[in-house]
């Protein structure tokens, strides 16, 4: 069954709004709009439980409840147990607090494998632990196409890499990289897996438990809720890393790696992806299945209009001499996040383009390595970045693809 665009639309109060009307959103990778059950969610607790949660009083104990929801349901649908899933104030800051916990376990000599297709967030922590006498290998991309090669990777491992981070698509280069195969690899030479899902994660919420990776780290504030850092730790790495929280909570693995702590509004709104992703499974399918298996029916109808609206553009930004599409021009092996390279600075372009109604943007988008390394000049003159997701509709689209036609004829 297809993807019932009117259907998913209606549950974004965006697109109603009047400032909005006509405006083409094309910056989704930087953060999309958000639901309205998360929007109903956030506003309830504000008004209703915008008190201490967990107290022995009703507005207190419904919102530690309504907290505890949201880690419930969303890693029920990651594949993961409840006290697996943290939240924190964002994939940034979550990052360096592992990147602390590494750094106290290791001992110099050790080595972290990073790459440079990664967006800063997942590279730059681990590569300060040469500070520490760490050794930090980089993991190459393919100067002409973007991708990493897991075969360069193999040549990489020994038995001092503790840990390999890399992402599950790069913001910038697109292509969705073999994270079960990588983490297999990584993991038959004894080091453990951190993959940043970030760009990822808004084109479907992935079954993290079935992919395999030790730590797996995403935005809500990119997959239609707050502004959260939602971070897996699986349970053998995160009892083996050193407590970076209070002391008092070190036998509670969801705080172990969140030393300031979830925002509580925040927290209980991520509730709102759930039923999100519930409102879609039930509204395209009847079958009672677990919230895992919902997940991945939802992952998969939108990966499957994603990529059926994908296409028609990596066709028609590939077919102009002047434009160099950074990433593959296949649509089935990559997220709808279109970089391009131009002849000029992207960011006066990204600007003409909203006097057609395109809402993108222009610049480096923390992918300064990645854009380096494919011969970008990533400090003058960056990349178009063109993102969608599912409720993107035809129409917008080919508002689009006239509006290109405009402004780089």
């Amino acid at each position: 069954m297809p993807l019932d665009l009117d259907f998913v639309r209606a549950q974004f109060p965006a697109f109603s709004q009047p400032n909005l009307q006509g405006q083409a959103f094309f910056e989704n990778a930087g953060g999309s709009y958000t639901c309205g059950a998360v929007i109903d969610r956030l506003t309830r607790f504000y008004t209703q439980r915008k008190v201490q949660p967990y107290a022995p009083y009703d507005a207190s104990l419904l919102g530690g409840a309504e907290m505890d929801e949201a880690r419930t349901r969303m890693s029920a649908i990651l594949g993961v147990d409840a006290d697996e899933l943290s939240f924190g104030p964002s994939t940034t800051q979550n990052t360096y607090v592992l990147a602390q916990a590494f750094g106290q376990m290791m001992q110099p000599g050790e080595a972290v494998i990073v790459t440079n297709q990664d967006h800063e967030a997942n590279t730059g922590p681990w590569r300060r632990l040469a500070d520490r006498g760490i050794e930090i290998r980089e993991w190459k991309i393919d100067p002409e196409t973007g991708e990493l090669n897991p075969e360069d990777l193999e040549n990489l491992l020994d038995d001092t890499v503790r840990l390999v981070c890399f992402p599950h698509c790069s913001n910038v280069v697109g292509h969705i990289n073999p994270v079960v195969e990588i983490t297999a690899l990584a993991h038959a030479a004894g080091a453990f897996v951190c993959v940043d899902g970030v760009s990822y994660a808004p084109h479907g919420f992935p079954d993290v438990g079935n992919l395999g990776p030790d730590i797996y780290l995403f935005s809500s504030y990119k997959t239609y809720g707050p502004h959260q850092g939602l971070m897996v730790i699986r349970r053998a790495l995160g009892d083996l890393l050193p407590n970076q929280g209070h002391f008092f909570n070190a036998d509670k693995l969801y705080k172990r790696f969140t030393p300031a702590g979830e925002d509580h509004a925040q927290q209980a709104a991520c509730a709102g992806m759930a039923d999100y992703v519930d409102a879609l499974y039930y509204h395209h399918a009847e079958d009672a299945v677990s919230p895992t298996q919902r997940g991945r029916f939802v992952h998969d109808l939108m990966r499957a209009r994603e990529v059926a609206l994908l296409q028609p553009l990596l066709d028609a930004v590939s077919a102009r001499n002047s434009v160099r599409l950074i990433g593959p021009s296949d649509a089935s092996v990559r997220a709808p996040t279109v970089a391009l390279s131009l002849e000029d600075a992207a960011e006066p372009v990204a600007a003409r383009l909203a006097s057609h109604g395109i809402m993108a943007g222009g610049g480096d988008f923390y992918a300064v390595r990645a854009l380096s390394a494919m011969g970008v000049d990533a400090e003058n003159k960056g990349v178009l970045r063109l993102s969608f997701t599912h409720y993107t509709s035809d129409a917008e689209m080919d508002q689009l693809l006239t509006a290109l036609d405009d402004v780089l004829s």
